[in-house]
């Protein structure tokens, strides 16, 4: 368990990931986001691409690391994840597409870790339901807008299918976030004595 609030305190205690778990983490991040600008480009109709289906993965990862390490964990496995997916990116996808999605991944992903983060002591699933979704719209619409506009006909329809594949999964991923939320969550300094 994590020391959200300690006796004498009323600011949030965070106890940092180890090495193997962040690493493991942004090695999660980087693989999402680079299957997920992969497969982007592969239409599964009119109004689906396969990298909706993968993207909203990354919303799960981090909301995890935030929920055990705190706001600041979050966003270097963020950063961490960014840049390794960029990069590989810009090698296996167009660079339009890596552009895209590295403007649309920090933005939605900072806000995700942000909503995430003011939310975090409502009830469980607040703080991951209403994070996903507000950095799903953003995510959408920059991504979309960047990467596709002039360049391919069903762009919008492509954007709303993403859209609503991302908010479909962002609340099928609860279960998963929950069940995973004891097996990410450490003890802190007060904890660990007891």
């Amino acid at each position: 368990m994590i020391t959200l609030d300690s006796a004498t305190s009323s600011a949030p205690a965070f106890v940092a990931p180890t090495l193997r778990r962040f690493v493991i983490a942004a090695l999660y991040m980087a693989s999402v986001v680079l299957a997920s600008n992969i497969l982007v480009q592969y239409p599964i109709n009119d109004w689906l691409t396969w990298g909706a289906i993968t993207y909203p993965f990354a919303f799960l990862v981090t909301e995890l690391m935030n929920r055990a390490h705190g706001p600041h964990a979050a966003r270097r496995v963020v950063w961490v994840g960014f840049a390794v997916a960029v990069a590989a990116s810009l090698v296996l996808a167009p660079v339009r597409i890596a552009v895209a999605s590295g403007t649309a991944f920090l933005l939605s992903q900072w806000l995700d870790v942000g909503v995430f983060h003011r939310l975090r002591h409502g009830r469980w699933w607040r703080a991951p339901l209403v994070a996903t979704l507000l950095a799903a719209l953003l995510d959408t619409f920059l991504f979309w807008s960047i990467a596709f506009y002039g360049v391919a006909e069903p762009w919008v329809t492509w954007a709303l299918g993403d859209l609503g594949v991302k908010l479909v999964l962002g609340v099928g991923l609860l279960l998963p976030f929950r069940l995973l939320m004891a097996r990410v969550m450490v003890k802190g300094p007060a904890q660990a004595s007891h």
